[in-house]
């Protein structure tokens, strides 16, 4: 056996199968990953580096200097702590609530289990009693976090200024990217154990990726195409994170299973019906689709035709409940998103026609909003948003306008947040897991070079926070920040790549994007080689093979020229493959006669009246085929009179 293994050995060089015992620190691993627009900010950078940066008139990150108009805009948007010498999208050291705050110290091995990272685990009410250190067990997102209260109201003002600079602590330090898109990214999913990530695209494809399975090449490890030729709009997993919800610009939403399995696809409805209720699923093409919060067998989702439906994946032959928004007029106006309440008792929905409307689920309820507000956006709008206490409602629009409302008082919002540019319908508004801080994404416009961004604000003083820059040349379109992983995700892309950003920060987050970071690739060793095994089948040989049935045998004899003894096709225009065609002649014999001059064709030069009268003499003398029939019955031949000769014998009549 070993003789073997040292023969097998030889086809292979030395270096081969060999693991090295050097590898990277984690702190180089991670630096790798750093946002270079940070990186521009801190105390090591030099000053050549500054004023190649000047003169070159753009940062290492890629995106353009900030200068004139633009860069007065941003520092009035930084907040009123900002340092004005600086220029960059990223935090500074004189920042007061605001980025990242300072690293905490490490904790001690006995502290460690203690120490929380991220946002703070759920209530235990929401546990199972049996297991209630598994934070696996919870179905649904978790609660935000109690609201800090000052254990001592008589602290000094220095500790005041630490609480509010650590107040916002945003994973903001270290980027990557999962590519693998060629269109813009549009909608994006999170499981609820931050495991696996799924992005939808233009591209008409959805994308798996496991952070357990991934290493620093962040591959995806399956591409599903649910509906050919249309768009994926959406994504929503279950409670239990073991099936996901994929709508796309088709009628039908499909339900897959955590592996990506199609499990079912919903009914299409009869679009022959007016009546919107009388039809068993959508008839036109979806816009949003999500799960609900609880109840794993529930979820929702709106349409291009006017309506909101609930299903059942349990029953993929009908919906359960059909809601039609209020309208106007009457027509049709497309439901352009819809959400959730967090204990799902309520459904918002944005209409076409600029409409916020607001369902309760109740005993007896139809498709009446109990909330209405009419003419909320002045576009169509493309998110919409509960919080967990459900006291604000977010909804971002094409507007360009980000509008926080009080669900106690609806007839005007709280704040209007604009200068947001959006371009594409699928623009959503997220929280914090503490749900102190709003995010969204802004889209590229022409003549901006701020490029895409990733803008925070801050809830309870309805200000900005911070604005991040994401991509220079792409538009940021989906965005989630995750409870448990404490990491942020922005879906970018135009029409020719798309890709799915993940900010986090090794002190702050953990798993994630910190695990797969850090992994490299299995080396290959001598083992893994296997030959390529050659498979007999012998029943594909012809001898095992079902006899063809008749019809088929006639079929590939009527083909074949030399059974069905057809003959050959005469050619019609230019020779080609050795034979004359018959553009000139039809036969060789007759080309060459004509060439040489010996076939004269003067038919077009004669008159045709005297061409067959010279035959006359020569049909009396010796008559063919038809007369000599009537020679001996008709010797003397009679000819019908003409017209005019009966009107000359008439005419002579007359006359007498």
């Amino acid at each position: 056996m070993e003789d073997e293994l040292e023969g097998l050995r030889a086809y292979f060089p030395l270096s081969f199968g060999k693991t090295s015992n050097v590898s990277a620190p984690t702190e180089a691993i991670h630096n790798a990953t750093r946002r270079t627009d940070v990186a521009t900010n801190e105390a090591e950078v030099s000053s050549d580096f500054a004023t190649k940066e000047s003169n070159s008139g753009k940062s290492e990150s890629g995106f353009p200097s900030l200068s004139s108009s633009s860069e007065t805009w941003l520092r009035s948007v930084r907040g009123p702590n900002r340092n004005p010498n600086s220029s960059s999208l990223a935090p500074s050291d004189d920042d007061v609530a605001m980025g990242p705050p300072p690293p905490p110290s490490k904790p001690t091995q006995e502290e460690d289990d203690g120490v929380l990272m991220g946002p703070p685990p759920p209530p235990k009410g929401l546990v199972n009693s049996n297991d209630s250190d598994d934070e696996d067990d919870m179905i649904g997102p978790p609660p935000p976090p109690p609201a800090a209260v000052d254990s001592d109201e008589d602290s000094d003002d220095d500790d005041a200024d630490d609480n509010e600079e650590n107040r916002y602590q945003i994973p903001l330090s270290k980027k990557i990217q999962l590519k693998g898109h060629t269109k813009i990214v549009s909608s994006l999913a999170v499981d609820s154990a931050g495991a696996r990530v799924l992005s939808g695209s233009y591209d008409y494809t959805v994308r798996m990726y496991d952070f357990q399975g991934m290493n620093y090449t962040l591959q995806s490890f399956r591409q599903i195409e649910p509906s050919e030729g249309h768009q994926v709009r959406s994504l929503s997993w279950s409670p239990t994170s073991a099936q996901f919800l994929c709508v796309t610009g088709s009628a039908q939403a499909k339900i897959y299973d955590r592996d990506g399995l199609t499990l079912g696809e919903f009914m299409k409805g009869d679009m022959y019906i007016r009546d919107l209720k009388n039809t068993k699923g959508h008839i036109c093409g979806l816009t949003c689709g999500e799960w609900h919060p609880w109840i794993k067998e529930t979820v929702l989702t709106s349409s291009e035709d006017g309506s909101l439906r609930i299903w059942d994946v349990n029953n993929f032959l009908s919906q359960t409940q059909v809601i039609k928004p209020k309208l106007a007029r009457p027509g049709r106006v497309p439901v352009t998103t819809c959400a959730w309440g967090r204990d799902g008792k309520r459904i918002a929905g944005g209409v076409g026609d600029g409409s916020i409307q607001i369902w309760s689920l109740k005993p007896g309820w139809g498709s009446r909003p109990d909330i209405y507000v009419g003419k909320a956006h002045t576009d169509d709008i493309t998110s919409v948003k509960f919080s967990s206490d459900e006291r604000i409602l977010l909804s971002r629009s094409f507007d360009g306008s980000l509008k926080v409302w009080d669900l106690r008082q609806m007839k005007e919002a709280l704040k209007v947040f604009e200068g947001l540019p959006n371009n594409y319908p699928q623009t959503n508004v997220a929280f914090s897991p503490d749900e102190q801080i709003i995010l969204t994404g802004t889209s590229v416009e022409k003549d901006s070079s701020t490029g895409g961004l990733l803008c925070f604000y801050d809830r309870t003083k309805l200000e900005i926070v911070q604005k991040v820059g994401i991509s220079p040349t792409c538009s940021v379109v989906q965005c989630a920040w995750h409870s448990k992983l404490n990491q942020i995700f922005a879906t970018s892309g135009d029409k020719s790549q798309g890709g799915t950003h993940i900010l986090y920060d090794p002190t702050q987050s953990k798993r994630g994007a910190c695990v797969c970071v850090a992994r490299a690739p299995r080396k290959k060793s001598v083992d893994d080689y296997q030959p390529e095994p050659v498979i007999h089948n012998p029943h594909a040989l012809p001898l095992f093979r079902d006899a063809p049935s008749r019809k088929r045998e006639r079929e590939k004899a009527l083909k074949d020229p030399l059974k069905s003894h057809k003959p050959e096709v005469p050619m019609s225009g230019p020779g080609h493959g050795g034979r004359v065609g018959t553009t000139g002649s039809s036969l060789l014999t007759q080309y060459l006669m004509k060439q040489g001059g010996m076939i004269k064709e003067t038919w077009m030069e004669e008159d045709p009246r005297e061409a067959i009268l010279k035959y006359a003499e020569v049909a009396v003398k010796d008559p063919k085929f038809i007369a000599p029939a009537y020679s001996q019955t008709q010797p003397k031949t009679i000819f019908a009179k003409s017209d005019d000769e009966e009107e000359e014998e008439k005419e002579g009549d007359t006359k007498k």
